[in-house]
């Protein structure tokens, strides 16, 4: 209690009106009425009844002590202190990776890129204040993310960096540092640190590092180990120089501590522990621990202040006024000056919607990033995600730049769209002509649209033949029942049977009694015969009725078929479409590589 003090003592000056105040009421109160006023105090007693009348004082007294308890509140009493630096921490870091091809060199198991980009996320997740940005660099050099306090979402680039994304290979380490002392000097930052992870330099970066850091730090790590490894290459096999060797990339440390020292940095060869990054992180930190030491009188003394609690002791006060309606009427008083309510969640105070997008992209929420991103290329990219095909071409066409025309392209063959696919990849190909995946797509959209106009065609030729099968169905069964009718033709009736046999003489009783009995017997076989054609007629109706019904049927089976499989294969074309995470990066180094490339200098080695 030794520094017990009030924050804002001219509060208590508040105290002199209250006490007055607090004075004259109770005077007013000690008086015997009104007629004290006009008669003499020595009538007083004659004219008047006398009976003493309680006088009630409580309210005064509550009144005061809340009102005493407000004021002091409002002075701010404290007696403990929490010390606050003036500053904050503003400190600047700039990771620059090499992502040439002998980072894929498997000295160190599973390679020396994949072992780097651990370390960075180990790095990220340690750094939890200032300010961060990512840099690449093989042939030329590229930014990733730009500085910024969000490490999150550098850590969810990290997996689509391969060396497989850079437009041109070699090791250009002097356009890499450029590059970051540029970021840098954007930032208006009078210090910040650069970090160098790399397995190689060329001889001539030490020479121009003095020159060009300036106020700025360079620290080193190196990745890899003495003896070096083999780099592998796409179809089997090793990389190979112009005089046919094998490349053995081997690590240099002698070079890169070199170079870290006349970048006025620090120099750490990777471990399969936190060492180096332990180092390295608290190299970092220096700059500004100094800073707080020469700071550290102008520290702001923040103190914890009391008064709020002191309210709790008013409120029950507060509730003895209620009674009275003195409360009512004060809170009457607040009626007439209403706040303005503002939609404001709590993540919006600390976030834009662009980060909490990111941070939804992130954790897979995709339909909630799509609501929060404002951008229409990270909307249409969580709409793509969530296989809202339509929706995220819909958005993508305001951007008119390669990548939005490619992407859109993507979402409408998705969407089974390929004319409008076609035409979004040719757009694309008009400002970025060198952009093989748009040339590859665009490929496959158009053999696609091939085969849907083949299968149309066997379907007109299809029905072409079944229209032919059937005119030629009906032809036959005409010719069958023209020979039908002969066959019936030969056959004599039984009443022609009778005439012959009427036109014959008369032989006797007996005769024309077994005259009459063949010729019943006659017409009983002539009968069971017609029955017999009549029953084969019929089922032979039946069986090319059948006949047609499973022609038809099989036909149909056929169609179905070859529609089937142009949906299956225009399915298979739609899972060919990359959905790459790193092909957004490697168009984008892509085309930037396109706009410098009349500035590029040829690389001594392309690894």
């Amino acid at each position: 209690m030794n520094d017990f003090h009030f924050i804002r003592p001219y509060w208590l000056f508040m105290l002199l009106p209250a006490f007055f105040l607090l004075i004259v009421m109770l005077k007013n109160r000690l008086k015997q009425g009104r007629w004290a006023e006009v008669c003499d105090a020595e009538l007083l007693p004659y004219l008047l009844q006398e009976r003493k009348v309680r006088q009630n004082r409580w309210p005064l007294i509550v009144g005061f002590i809340a009102t005493f308890l407000v004021i002091v509140s409002l002075a701010g009493p404290t007696w403990e202190r929490l010390p606050t630096p003036v500053f904050r921490d503003e400190s600047a870091l700039v990771i620059v990776l090499d992502l040439s091809r002998s980072m894929d060199a498997a000295d160190i198991k599973p390679s020396r890129l994949i072992w780097a980009r651990y370390k960075v996320t180990d790095i990220l997740k340690q750094r939890k204040e200032g300010l961060t940005a990512l840099v690449v660099y093989a042939g030329d050099a590229f930014t990733v993310t730009p500085l910024t306090e969000d490490t999150e979402t550098i850590e969810s680039q990290l997996s689509a960096l391969k060396t497989e994304i850079m437009p041109s290979q070699g090791s250009n380490g002097l356009v890499a540092i450029e590059q970051a002392l540029g970021l840098l000097r954007q930032s208006s930052l009078p210090r910040g640190d650069i970090l160098l992870i790399t397995d190689g330099i060329n001889s001539h970066l030490s020479e121009q590092v003095a020159t060009l850091i300036g106020d700025y730090r360079l620290s080193v790590l190196g990745v890899g180990t003495v003896d070096g490894a083999p780099i592998k290459v796409a179809g089997g096999g090793f990389l190979k120089d112009r005089q046919g060797n094998i490349v053995v990339p081997k690590l240099d440390s002698s070079q890169l501590s070199e170079l870290a020292a006349l970048g006025g940095g620090f120099y750490e060869t990777i471990t399969i522990n936190d060492a180096d990054i332990d180092v390295l992180l608290t190299a970092f930190k220096r700059p500004m621990a100094d800073q707080t030491t020469e700071k550290s009188e102008g520290n702001l003394d923040q103190w914890d202040e009391k008064g709020p609690w002191l309210l709790l002791l008013v409120l029950p006060l507060a509730a003895l006024f209620f009674r009275k309606g003195v409360l009512g009427v004060v809170l009457l008083l607040l009626l007439p000056f209403p706040q303005e309510s503002q939609a404001l969640d709590w993540p919006s105070l600390w976030k834009t919607a662009e980060q909490q997008g990111q941070q939804a992209f992130n954790r897979q929420q995709y339909e909630a990033a799509a609501e929060k991103f404002q951008s229409p290329e990270w909307k249409a990219a969580a709409q793509y995600k969530t296989e809202d095909y339509q929706q995220a071409a819909k958005t993508l066409e305001s951007v008119d730049t390669a990548e939005g025309h490619y992407n859109r392209g993507n979402a409408l063959a998705k969407s089974g769209q390929l004319e409008a696919a076609k035409e979004a990849y040719q757009k694309a190909l008009k400002l970025a002509p060198d952009d093989e995946d748009a040339q590859h797509n665009k490929k496959q959209v158009e053999a696609a649209l091939k085969t849907q106009q083949e299968s149309k065609q066997d379907e007109s030729d299809n029905k072409g033949e079944e229209k032919s099968d059937q005119e030629s169905e009906e032809e036959n069964k005409s010719k069958d029942k023209g020979g039908s009718q002969g066959q019936d033709g030969e056959q004599q009736p039984p009443e022609e049977d009778e005439a012959q046999n009427s036109d014959e003489p008369s032989q006797g009783n007996e005769e024309s009694q077994q005259d009459e009995k063949s010729a019943n017997k006659a017409e009983e076989q002539q009968q069971q015969k017609k029955a017999v054609d009549e029953d084969r007629q019929k089922s032979e109706a039946q069986k090319g009725q059948q006949s047609d019904q499973e022609t038809e049927s099989e036909q149909q089976a056929e169609r179905q078929q070859e529609m089937s499989e142009a949906e299956q294969a225009n399915e298979q074309w739609l899972k060919r479409i990359p959905d790459d995470p790193a092909g957004l990066l490697k168009r984008k180094f892509r085309y930037q590589y396109g706009r410098r490339r009349g500035n590029q200098v040829e690389q001594e080695q392309a690894w």
